[in-house]
């Protein structure tokens, strides 16, 4: 009798355990959109991702007239990133601080439609609130010309899937232990952080502060803090 309850009590534990480390992929939390176009998109994917306030990320074409672009015919269409935010947690305008500060290339030299710098607003607020930061970005830049393109966003192309959360794919244990599928590639909470985590955006306090709430189980976690530790301070990249 003692066996079996032990048996039935471990089971239990088990259980708990497995509820408690469900990747937390979906966040039921209102939300706006931001768009952009800052360089390769990889490496804004990852900035974004790990930002707190974010909810989900997703890379694509955007900003141009070719239908269906893909990465090899994308027409004139431009790298962007599609963030979904709670406004609750983070501005549009601390996003526009994190866009200007974190380009690629072609915030003051024109390069290649592809990579250019790119705003496209969803509402007339977030146009008042581009053309002014804009504005400011310019004075402080000076004597550099700012040629950051502001437009309307149009149809919104997501991008294949072997370019969404590049760099956590590329930890492919990790990306298979939190079910990572197609679609979750554009939609999880959990896959944007981590691929960002995964090259060191958001540092280690971020880290520790929210780690308990994405369902990680303790060696997802410390596999994730090992390259936090290593990589912070380390910069975006493509």
């Amino acid at each position: 009798m003692v066996a079996t309850e032990r048996v039935n009590s471990q089971e239990k534990v088990d259980e708990l355990e497995k509820v408690r480390h469900q990747p937390l992929h979906q966040v039921d939390v209102p939300f706006e959109k931001a768009t952009f176009g800052m360089g390769c998109f990889w490496g804004c994917d990852s900035l974004f991702g790990a930002t707190k306030g974010v909810l989900r990320t997703r890379v694509g074409y955007a900003g141009g007239t070719t239908e269906t672009p893909v990465y090899k015919k994308m027409g004139d269409h431009t790298e962007v990133i599609e963030i979904d935010y709670d406004p609750k947690k983070i501005s549009f305008s601390d996003l526009l601080d994190l866009f200007w500060n974190n380009h690629e290339y072609g915030l003051t030299t024109r390069i290649k439609r592809q990579y250019m710098s790119l705003i496209l607003y969803h509402n007339e607020e977030q146009r008042t609130i581009a053309e002014k930061s804009r504005s400011q970005e310019q004075i402080k830049r000076a004597p550099e010309q700012i040629i950051t393109e502001i437009a309307p966003a149009g149809t919104f192309y997501p991008a294949e899937n072997y370019h969404q959360k590049y760099r956590l794919q590329g930890h492919s244990d990790l990306a298979k232990g939190i079910g990572l599928t197609p679609e979750l590639l554009h939609s999880s909470h959990v896959a944007a952080r981590l691929n960002g985590y995964l090259i060191g955006v958001g540092g280690s306090e971020q880290f520790e502060q929210e780690v308990s709430m994405l369902g990680l189980s303790k060696e997802q976690a410390q596999y994730v803090r090992d390259y936090v530790i290593d990589n912070e301070g380390g910069g975006i990249f493509c």
